[in-house]
């Protein structure tokens, strides 16, 4: 496995919802946006077109199920995916629930906020973490055994 010094992305310091061999599913830990979720390639690499066609189909198969999990769990207006890496240009994808009361509303989760959610709605979508974690991790983990069968 390909490494960089340095990288946040290659020496993950928090403990993901899910990993294996290829990829890791992490919770980004964002007061704002309870469910924002990570989709990270554990190779180093930059760009999709780094990787081998079968390990393309692995990850954006990956990013499938973790919108799927979003959308069963915590019912979103909404999904945003995004592959940026400007800041770490280490191959990983957001996947962010977005609801219309959320802080940056209708405009990328990045540009300056509008509102202010209501802490009692954030508190609400926190509670469903443990429940979106384990739907990722199960849905990763049937998903990996059938790609091994």
């Amino acid at each position: 496995m390909t490494r960089q010094a340095g990288c946040e992305l290659c020496e993950l310091a928090v403990t993901p919802v899910y990993r294996d061999e290829q990829l890791a599913v992490i919770l980004v830990d964002d007061p704002a946006y309870p469910g924002f979720c990570r989709v990270v390639w554990n190779d180093h690499v930059k760009e999709m077109s780094d990787l081998a066609p079968a390990e393309r189909m692995r990850l954006n198969d990956a990013v499938w199920h973790v919108e799927l999990a979003l959308r069963e769990v915590m019912a979103p207006g909404k999904v945003n995916v995004a592959s940026l890496g400007n800041v770490v240009p280490h191959l990983h994808w957001h996947v962010i629930p977005r609801f219309a009361d959320d802080a940056h509303f209708p405009n990328p989760v990045w540009t300056a906020p509008v509102r202010t959610t209501d802490e009692s709605i954030l508190a609400a979508r926190r509670a469903l973490l443990p429940q979106l974690s384990a739907n990722i991790a199960r849905r990763m983990q049937k998903y990996g055994q059938s790609k091994e069968t």
